[in-house]
């Protein structure tokens, strides 16, 4: 018998269950679970108002984890747990997943750090590569910077190549947080922020052409760095934190031949995520990478779960099994 957190209800937190071990089925391999991060594309998935649809319960929810083989070679998988019926996730304390969706990990890698990083650090690095084309020697704009993708992108970007990087938050200690991590400077979102005014504060960070943006909030933040942007600059977006929409001007986009790229993990390859993850995890074993984490046990999987919901968990949420 293994423990596993199931999901009986959507907009409901899973609790601890015992159940039978699974047996792999052909292609897949078991994988014995470390650490689970809780990411807010669980949450989604499980509240049964996401755009893949009401998932069928019960299930065990949990997109991504870190373990070991039977062998013990420490490895990342994926799942695709709330996003297709009939998928237990990674919340187990073992699985089997489909064999292509794991990626064998460097020794010395820390397991649960690689498990905040998880996606999101993937994400941040293949929307400035993949997507952003990142360069030697750009400066970059990081908005949203103290979430974990925005973490994550401030390092990355400047791991990358980058010059410079400006980081834009709401709270100052996100801000303090996004230059302890590298950040040139950090500029703050404030409430009342309309397109001109946060532009303008952006100019006054800026030493020299912007090149790039990296986006997972959108809205007005998006818009005001559209204007900040070099001629033939790129915005990527991959989030929308700060609005569903953004107040973009055809003039703002035409004047400068500026390019809009939409970024989802959905849209790599199998081989495109497991080089990214093998970059994220090469700098995180080495100390070169990290974002804001807490721990938590597996038995708590309730409380965690409420707390990644409501906004009110310490940084990514990593259970420990």
């Amino acid at each position: 018998m293994i423990r596993a957190a199931l999901l009986t209800a959507c907009g409901t937190p899973p609790t601890i269950v015992e159940r039978p071990a699974p047996v792999p089925a052909d292609g897949e391999v078991a994988v014995t679970v470390e650490a689970v991060p809780i990411t807010p594309l669980d949450v989604l998935c499980a509240s049964g108002t996401s755009y893949f649809g009401t998932p069928a319960t019960p299930y065990v929810p949990g997109v991504q984890g870190v373990g070991r083989l039977a062998d013990g070679t420490p490895v990342w998988f994926g799942t695709s747990a709330g996003m297709r019926s009939g998928v237990d996730g990674s919340m187990a304390t073992i699985v089997a997943v489909p064999a292509a969706d794991v990626v064998a990990l460097p020794p010395g890698v820390p397991l649960i750090l690689l498990a905040a990083l998880g996606l999101s650090a993937v994400a941040a690095h293949a929307a400035l590569t993949h997507a952003g084309d990142l360069a030697a020697d750009e400066q970059v704009i990081v908005l949203g910077a103290g979430g974990v993708v925005g973490q994550a992108a401030v390092q990355l970007a400047l791991l990358g190549g980058a010059r410079r990087v400006i980081a834009v938050a709401r709270s100052a200690s996100a801000r303090a947080r996004a230059e302890e991590l590298g950040a040139a400077v950090s500029v703050p979102l404030l409430p009342d922020d309309d397109v001109a005014s946060l532009a303008e504060r952006l100019r006054d960070a800026a030493e020299g052409p912007v090149d790039l943006v990296l986006d997972p909030v959108f809205g007005v933040p998006a818009a005001a760095a559209l204007r900040v942007l070099r001629p033939g600059g790129r915005l990527v977006n991959l989030g929308s934190a700060a609005g569903a929409t953004a107040p973009i001007e055809s003039a703002v986009l035409r004047s400068g031949s500026l390019r809009m790229i939409g970024y989802t993990n959905n849209g790599l390859s199998t081989e495109q995520r497991a080089a990214s993850l093998a970059v994220v995890a090469g700098h995180a074993a080495a100390g070169r990478l990290t974002v804001d984490h807490e721990i938590v046990p597996f038995a708590s999987v309730a409380d965690a779960w409420a707390r990644q919901d409501n906004g009110t968990a310490a940084g990514r949420v990593v259970l420990a099994l």
